[in-house]
């Protein structure tokens, strides 16, 4: 313990927060203020001076930051129970100082003993081995899919991630479950989470006043003729996923919400359109060069060649420059070829489509549509409640296709536009449309295009005296309360996402690939651990933003070059990147939290258990096809012009041997 005399020093540990001494206090208050302390400060150790990290995991990094005296600049040290230093450096007067990342491999390492100028403190945290960074989301997903309901799934998920943030403690974990974890998710614009919130429920009322003023029965008999079949009503959705290239948001909450009467009509289970819309959005809008996932992608790639130019200065500076003058854009070109799993699964989707064959669960639920027995599962918890009879159009009300169809296309326009306009105002005149759409500002944008498809969907109804100002209200208020359960189930999964980072989830997986692999694995093996990452986060740009600036130094490390300038293993390199963009959005398809899956449930008013459930089987199918002949066989010499066809060839083996053809409706 420090003498309260001592200089200032702070030691802390995100996602701990300062915490101060108790001081004594008379009577019941000293009674409320002790009571208070057990339930929310657990840690009796923490004094005024020092704030230790809670918990630290086995082989998870993590920082320290110390807070420098009044006076003079003061050297600090940071030893283990053995006396190793972990770190060391100089904190100046009245600023802070973050240690270097600091790891422990086990328990015998602790306590940590931190010292700054004269002054000495030992930190003591709970410890618990790195796996324990996955049980949180392992939990939630297994309890999501054993009991088909998500939200308690999360909940649970969200609640043993923070028990193991504050040192062990149910009491302290209870109330950091809401206010540390749950509250933030929509409470910082900065990240786009509350706009995603925002945009979702603008569009619900959008959707909700065009089924109001009979816009979305007018599409419904509009097509009557041209969506004559199943087949052709999901060959009709997959395109409009197509079409939908430039964002994966607007993607899913469009393309769901539009062509879900079209596939009730016909008889298409909700799974199957969930399927549809999940499996074009992301894939398509990480792999059309124009939209909002490629300027993200680029700015990685340029930071991952950057890394590892700064590590080959020194042994190979031809190299080192060579990749420093490497076009981002043009090695994101060069890797499309290689994201085998978007694009095997675009082309999956088509491949269901065509044959009229599905496999396992999804199998079962388009016989259960094709029969009448319902477009989803009976006792089904929809993500979206597409029945609530306020959106019925009046008796009488002229059906009219161009009422659902303007506002719908107002959205596209102005997200569109916006993009321009923001990504033009960012860069120098004259930059081209690539570096332009780079710069643009997506939330915003989206934030707009909802706005102007609700303004349009009002002026539309009253113009033709459709609907009152008051009935339009009223129409767009049950749109978005019919959003409501799935931005729970989505604000949720983010929450579970904000505990996974904290407790370093991506790190430890990260971790694994530490050492001596070789280098024609790094592929394979860096697409299993972004799903995996994806997967238990959540978040594909988040697994994204981890893994490139680590694969890319490390595969150049490993022998590899860029490929443009006589790099002798390119074909590795292109690949390994590539990976890391198509296992990230290979684990968000399987996961239950992730928020394109949730919003994929959401647009298509579907149980997301089962939307998981049936979706599962597909990607798992064709990712291990990609990760086989695609990863695997590129990297041991197969030409991707060849492991493409090939991974089409054995896709349609196993759908026309195991599966089951779906009879169209009566």
């Amino acid at each position: 313990m420090m003498d309260e005399a001592a200089p200032p020093l702070a030691c802390l540990c995100a996602p701990c927060t300062p915490r101060s001494r108790v001081r004594a206090a008379p009577g019941r208050g000293l009674l409320l203020t002790l009571l208070t302390v057990l339930a929310f400060a657990p840690a009796a150790a923490a004094q005024e001076v020092v704030d230790p990290p809670r918990t630290v995991l086995g082989g998870v990094p993590f920082t320290l930051h110390l807070q420098g005296g009044q006076t003079g600049p003061l050297e600090f040290e940071i030893l283990d129970a053995a006396g190793s230093r972990l770190s060391s450096g100089t904190v100046q007067a009245g600023a802070q100082a973050t240690t270097e990342p600091l790891r422990v491999s086990g328990r015998g390492q602790l306590p940590l003993e931190v010292q700054v100028g004269g002054v000495q403190t030992s930190v003591t945290p709970a410890y618990a081995p790195g796996w324990f960074s996955l049980i949180p989301p392992l939990i939630a997903i297994a309890l999501a899919l054993l009991l088909r309901e998500v939200v308690s799934a999360l909940f649970a998920g969200i609640w043993i991630g923070a028990l193991v943030l504050t040192g062990f403690h149910p009491l302290s974990a209870t109330g950091r479950l809401v206010d540390h974890f749950v509250v933030p998710q929509l409470g910082d614009v900065s990240d786009g989470k509350t706009t995603i919130v925002v945009f979702s429920m603008m569009l619900g009322g959008m959707v909700g006043l065009i089924a109001k003023n009979g816009g979305t029965r007018g599409i419904v008999e509009a097509l009557e003729g041209l969506a004559t079949s199943v087949r052709r009503g999901k060959l009709a959705t997959w395109l409009a996923g197509l079409a939908i290239f430039f964002d994966d948001y607007a993607n899913t909450l469009l393309v769901g919400n539009t062509m879900r009467p079209i596939t009730d009509r016909l008889r298409i289970s909700r799974e199957k359109l969930a399927y549809i819309v999940d499996s074009t959005a992301a894939p398509v809008a990480a792999i059309v060069p124009i939209s909002t996932w490629v300027g993200y992608e680029i700015g990685l790639i340029k930071g991952g060649l950057e890394i590892a130019a700064e590590q080959q200065r020194a042994t190979d500076p031809a190299m080192a420059a060579e990749m420093l003058a490497a076009n981002p854009f043009t090695v994101f070109l060069h890797t499309i070829p290689y994201l085998f799993y978007p694009l095997l699964a675009l082309s999956f989707v088509l491949m269901t489509t065509l044959m009229n064959r599905d496999l396992g669960p999804m199998a079962v639920a388009e016989r259960r549509a094709a029969r009448g027995e319902g477009l989803h599962r009976a006792g089904a918890m929809l993500a979206a409640d597409s029945h609530e009879g306020l959106l019925e159009p009046a008796p009488g009300t002229p059906l009219r296709w161009w009422n659902a169809a303007i506002p719908v296309l107002a959205v596209v326009l102005v997200v569109l536009l916006g993009l321009l306009m923001t990504g033009r105002a960012a860069v120098e005149p004259g930059a081209g449309l690539r570096e332009v759409l780079a710069a643009a500002d997506p939330f915003a944008t989206l934030l707009w295009g909802a706005l102007a498809g609700v303004l349009t969907a009002v002026a539309l109804s009253m113009v033709q005296r459709l609907l009152t100002m008051s009935q339009a209200v009223e129409a767009w208020v049950s749109g978005v309360r019919s959003m409501m359960l799935a931005m729970v189930i989505l604000v949720l999964a983010w929450s579970l996402g904000a505990v996974t980072e904290e407790l370093g989830t991506a790190a430890y997986l990260a971790s694994l690939l530490e050492g001596a692999l070789p280098l024609s694995l790094i592929p394979a093996i860096v697409f299993v651990i972004s799903g995996a990452m994806a997967f238990a986060t959540g978040t594909s740009w988040a697994t994204m933003a981890v893994m490139l600036p680590l694969v890319i130094p490390l595969t150049v490390a490993l022998g590899g070059g860029t490929g443009f300038a006589g790099g002798t293993h390119h074909t590795v390199l292109l690949s390994a990147i590539s990976s890391v963009l198509a296992g990230a959005i290979w684990g968000d398809h399987c996961s239950p939290i992730s928020d394109t899956t949730v919003m994929s449930s959401m647009a298509s008013a579907c149980d997301h258990v089962d939307h998981v459930r049936t979706q599962l089987p597909y990607a798992l199918l064709v990712g291990a096809v990609g990760l086989v002949l695609g990863d695997l066989g590129t990297a041991f010499g197969l030409p991707v012009w060849v492991a493409l066809p090939a991974a089409l060839l054995v896709l349609w083996g196993v759908l026309r041997t195991f599966g089951t053809p779906v009879t169209e409706p009566a």
